[in-house]
């Protein structure tokens, strides 16, 4: 991810911030907010997935916590553009971002999942996450109070 990739990768985080429970915000973010992702991302890794010629997602590690105490974990970040789901990009960000981890020193990812989410906790599990615990009723969006799902995966 670079500052190149700012519209696409705000238009697809917008979408879902829009669209679903799977992106927290109530209301879309200015497209400046990409300056905030690039910055929890320093020194993490940060792709953009394309097919063929467009970006069609992107992710992310960044620290769950700041302390030095907490370096062998991170926290994933993935969104696919809504067309793109189900044809495996979510799969291949993961991948890609297992083996940076990996290679930084990273063992365990963590996954912040809002409970409305049946698509991401299914993705999840599938993919060697499990459940490691659940804020109750902790978000409200769109009127709805709904749950944070955090799940983790050893690597």
């Amino acid at each position: 991810m670079g500052p190149v990739h700012r519209k696409e990768v705000m238009d697809i985080y917008n979408y879902y911030v829009a669209n679903s429970f799977a992106a927290y915000p109530d209301t879309t973010l200015p497209y400046e907010f990409y300056d905030k992702l690039l910055m929890m991302t320093k020194a993490y890794p940060a792709f953009v997935l394309k097919s063929t010629e467009h970006v069609v997602g992107f992710c992310f590690l960044h620290p769950h916590n700041p302390y030095p105490s907490f370096n062998e974990c991170a926290e994933v970040t993935y969104f696919i553009a809504n067309e793109y789901t189900g044809q495996g990009f979510g799969k291949k960000a993961l991948q890609k971002l297992e083996a940076e981890a990996k290679e930084k020193g990273i063992r365990i990812l963590l996954a912040s999942i809002a409970s409305e989410n049946q698509q991401s906790l299914t993705f999840h599990q599938r993919n060697g996450f499990t459940d490691c615990g659940r804020f109750k009723e902790v978000i409200k969006k769109n009127g709805k109070r709904f749950d944070i799902v955090w799940m983790q995966k050893w690597i």
